[in-house]
């Protein structure tokens, strides 16, 4: 058996993109529900204060999980669902809402991955400062407790925040996501540097609290990655140090990220380069930001590809014309899964899992009522055979959440990329089963065995 036993196989989601319910049971508005309603910011002019309507559909969906076999689900909670203003006063009924949705998915032997943070900051947090605020990591805290308080009797798997690189980079400095800012480099460092600590304060949360021992994650997004163009040692060499490398954009690297959690410091070669643009590190600040973690969560969805020059630097090696693209559009790699795993295991001795893994298609129902996505199919299964491979190696790959359950709002793109096993008529919310999805479900009950 290559995979383990205990292997998490699953989709994963984010409340935002698919729950819905914008004005629900009490819930306060995310700096996204205020951002999908200013004009020009999605590309096709909607929200998702409907989404997939998860908040209403939820026992369907998890239905739809247990049909395809997964024993996993990673999905994130809306912190203003739960916190209406961030800090303070508890909803109860939001509480609830995810009472009701762990209970469901233990029922039907499918095990909670939740995601503390997902992008969907409380709106007023934000005008607070947000990430700025020196106070959010106490936030982040406080907001953790809440769900300690509700959910650790049964939950045991948390990840704290997911692909920190979007919500600060995306949000703050190119302004394509949510709030929309465009700062200047030494501030986006230091709300990156706040938002590290928020993600040790929780951890502290977590452990002090939690009632099940608690297995603890982190979910930056892998898409700083380099694979050889070659087994030639010198590229393979070359790609691993370029996907730690140093570059003035640190808000977008992996090492910026991934060493101060798993290493205890920033990269040095990245220091010198932004040393005018630092944040203001405290004392102790880098022992709490790199509390212990269990696991690595990478959202890995595509590589760049490289090869080493005479003096042992990578050169970035441009894809082929014609080369193969999702409809998003993004290159398919599928050896992407092969050396993020690899990489990044070997820098930061811990078990990996893969938290997003999926792609974009243009799907549609078919005269025969049902939607047949054969790219999708053949996408999966060669990024598994990646990721196959990587742990046939001894690699420690704990789990595999693939993007994502049903199609859904894709933040500014709007609802014209789909990238789910479950089709989704967004005029009647109807779910229908993919080809995908029933595949999907062949390799669950396998345990990989037929990759």
């Amino acid at each position: 058996m290559i995979f383990k036993k205990d292997f998490a196989w699953g989709a994963a989601t984010a409340s935002y993109q698919n729950e819905g319910g914008m004005n629900a049971d009490g819930k306060g508005l995310s700096i996204w529900d205020v951002f999908t309603h200013e004009k020009g910011r999605v590309a096709d002019g909607t929200n998702g204060d409907v989404a997939c309507d998860q908040y209403h559909r939820i026992e369907e969906d998890i239905d739809i999980m247990k049909e395809l076999s997964m024993n996993a689900y990673r999905f994130s909670l809306s912190w203003p669902r739960i916190m209406p203003e961030g800090n303070g006063q508890v909803n109860e009924k939001g509480l609830d809402f995810y009472d009701r949705m762990v209970d469901s998915l233990l029922e039907r032997g499918i095990t909670p991955y939740i995601t503390l943070f997902h992008w969907d900051l409380p709106y007023e947090l934000y005008l607070k400062g947000g990430w700025l605020n020196p106070d959010m990591p106490e936030w982040f805290a406080e907001y953790t407790l809440a769900v300690m308080n509700r959910l650790s009797d049964r939950v045991d798997h948390w990840i704290t925040q997911n692909e920190p690189q979007c919500y600060i980079g995306s949000g703050m400095a190119s302004g394509i996501h949510a709030p929309g800012l465009k700062m200047n480099k030494k501030d986006c460092l230091q709300a990156a540097h706040n938002s590290l600590l928020a993600h040790g304060r929780s951890i502290q949360a977590i452990r002090a609290e939690a009632r099940k021992t608690p297995v603890i994650g982190y979910a930056p997004a892998a898409w700083w990655l380099w694979s050889p163009v070659s087994d030639d040692p010198a590229d393979i060499e070359a790609c691993r140090k370029q996907t730690f490398c140093a570059d003035e954009d640190q808000v977008g690297g992996s090492a910026w990220w991934m060493d101060p959690v798993f290493l205890g410091k920033y990269p040095e070669s990245a220091v010198k380069i932004v040393e005018e643009y630092m944040p203001r590190i405290g004392q102790g600040d880098m022992k709490l930001i790199s509390q212990p973690v269990d696991f690595l969560g990478i959202n890995v969805y595509q590589t760049y590809l490289g090869k080493a020059a005479e003096d042992g630097s990578c050169i970035t090696v441009d894809h082929k014309p014609g080369y193969d693209k999702t409809a998003y559009p993004w290159p398919i790699t599928p050896q992407a899964l092969y050396w993020g795993p690899k990489f990044f295991s070997e820098r930061y001795h811990t078990q990996i899992i893969v938290t997003e893994n999926g792609l974009s298609n243009t799907d549609w129902i078919h005269l025969d009522g049902k939607v047949h996505d054969p790219q999708r199919i053949d996408f999966t299964h060669k990024y598994l055979k990646q990721l196959k491979r990587a742990a046939e190696e001894g690699i420690d790959i704990g789990g595999y959440f693939h993007w994502t359950l049903t199609d859904n709002f894709e933040w500014a793109t709007g609802y014209g990329n789909r990238f789910g096993l479950v089709y989704v008529d967004f005029e009647t919310n109807r779910r229908i089963i993919k080809d995908s999805g029933y595949w999907y479900k062949s390799v669950i009950e396998s345990n990989g065995e037929i990759i």
